[in-house]
């Protein structure tokens, strides 16, 4: 696999590359490629719609400069920010054991190996794709979208401590779901450079560990 950090980078722009990255894998010219990434401000809706958890005024976002995107990934609403590591893996589960399900599992489990190693203990919650703090605090979002058995979108972690945007939607359309992030639960700060290279680590671990399962 290939894992590339693409810095702060815009949603459409983004999306793009996510786009030519997949036509490449499903042609067989490219291999399983994961991007790492901060988007600026943008609020993104799912195929399962999201709209009617929107809280605030498409005109009063464009005002404070935040995005608004419709989304070809799975699940409701959720947003993007500064602050919060995105990981979009681009990846053939055609013929990989377990298929979608185990996949999820895999983006679950780097994300809880991850948050472990700053001290963060998460769950799985059945029925609601993520990883989370407890049963009401969130603190992974994820939603993907599948071409020819190749998967796109992907995942959002938060590492900092500014949550605030959450408060313009109900967080992937979960009512009582709140947002935490790893400096909210540890009270310390954290390098998003510190954050990306973990779970660079535990993401080719829980990958590597399923293909030998």
């Amino acid at each position: 696999m290939k894992i590339i950090d693409l810095g702060l980078i815009g949603y459409k722009e983004a999306e793009a590359l996510q786009l030519e990255t997949l036509a490449a894998v499903t042609a067989g010219e490219r291999e399983n490629t994961v991007f790492l990434l901060e988007h600026p401000k943008v609020i993104t809706l799912g195929r399962q719609g999201g709209a009617e958890n929107l809280h605030m005024d498409p005109k009063l976002l464009a005002e404070h400069g935040i995005e608004l995107a419709q989304t070809t990934r799975g699940g409701n609403i959720t947003c993007h920010f500064p602050g919060q590591l995105v990981a979009y893996p681009i990846w053939r589960v055609e013929k990989r054991p377990g298929g979608m399900r185990r996949f999820f599992h895999d983006m679950e489990e780097a994300v809880i190996r991850t948050c472990a190693r700053f001290g963060v203990a998460t769950i799985r919650r059945p029925g609601h794709p993520g990883v989370w703090v407890d049963e009401t605090r969130k603190i992974c979002s994820m939603g993907i979208g599948v071409k020819r058995w190749v998967t796109y979108h992907g995942l959002a972690l938060n590492v900092g401590r500014d949550l605030s945007l959450f408060n313009a939607i109900t967080l992937c359309g979960i009512q009582g779901a709140v947002p935490t992030s790893i400096e909210g639960e540890t009270g310390r700060d954290i390098d998003m450079k510190d954050v990306k290279n973990v779970f660079e680590e535990e993401f080719r671990k829980a990958f590597a560990d399923s293909a030998l399962a």
